[in-house]
């Protein structure tokens, strides 16, 4: 346990744009929350529900929409850091110190899943909350008593917290088979690891296109990426209402009960857990 403590700790020192580039983002969201036109106006007529609900939607769209910007930048710098985790460890050559140690390869390789699938998440998610608490307050003084109302609601924060809580757990388990892919390939190609990454997918698809007729894996590759993640965490509705302009509390669309019981999500465990052991064996072997 204390070389997994040890292995993390490295990971955050070597790679600062772990905490570097979602303080740049709060920065540039305060900024644009100061002189912007992030008004109450803007947050309160932009929802369509009836005027009972109107604060209560106007202060979880301005939550969500400032994590919604973390969101999007996590699994982005989280793919480039997958990506150059194993590779970097060869190219500069530190691989070799590292073997030398009374170390693992498995436990570097986890180290390194670790960091990219909870402790950035809970990075980000920390910066986060501070950031929104910073735009919270200013949008507040500017918009005046009518917005500070909205947002400042213990169980609106609460519905924040435990939907990033629920996306960090459920992320790390759907997308295990994504990360363990680019960290196979870091292990393994020698040069130019972007296009590896995605070569031999396109040329599955390309195969399976023109000599099969089917595009069976290009739907699961799309399902896992794309498409499946949120429609196996959140519960399904009836109504039109979206997940933002809906009054009800942010937990009572989650689906915790239909994601555990996804096939989907533990097939892809089990092909995660493979493409790792063939990341480890590649680390073991690969050194230039």
């Amino acid at each position: 346990m204390k070389n997994y403590q040890w292995l993390i700790r490295r990971e955050i020192w070597e790679n600062k744009a772990i905490w570097i580039i979602p303080a740049a983002l709060a920065v540039l969201l305060v900024l644009t929350s100061l002189f912007g036109t992030l008004t109450g106006d803007i947050l309160l007529g932009g929802s369509s529900a009836s005027p009972g609900n109107t604060l209560t939607l106007s202060g979880k769209i301005l939550l969500l929409s400032v994590s919604s910007v973390f969101v999007i930048l996590l699994p982005i710098y989280s793919s480039w850091y997958l990506l150059d985790s194993l590779y970097a460890d060869r190219k500069d050559r530190s691989v070799l110190f590292w073997k030398s140690l009374p170390i693992t390869d498995t436990e570097v390789v986890l180290s390194k899943l670790l960091t990219a699938l909870i402790i950035i998440p809970f990075v980000y998610w920390v910066i986060a909350n501070l950031t929104a608490l910073l735009v919270a307050f200013i949008v507040a003084v500017r918009a005046g008593a009518a917005i500070s109302g909205a947002v400042w609601r213990l169980d609106l924060w609460l519905q924040i917290e435990t939907l990033w809580i629920y996306l960090i757990i459920t992320a790390a388990i759907w997308y295990l088979p994504v990360a363990a892919w680019l960290m196979l390939v870091s292990a393994w190609a020698k040069r130019a690891v972007l296009l590896w990454t995605v070569l031999p997918l396109m040329a599955a698809l390309l195969v399976e296109r023109w000599f099969l007729g089917g595009q069976i894996f290009a739907q699961l590759v799309l399902n896992r990426i794309f498409t499946g993640f949120l429609p196996a965490i959140l519960a399904s509705r009836g109504d039109s209402d979206t997940f933002v302009n809906n009054p009800a509390p942010i937990w009572s669309m989650l689906d915790p009960r239909g994601f555990v019981s996804s096939y989907s999500a533990w097939v892809g465990v089990l092909v995660g857990v493979a493409l790792l052991y063939g990341a480890i064996q590649m680390r073991s072997r690969r050194i230039e």
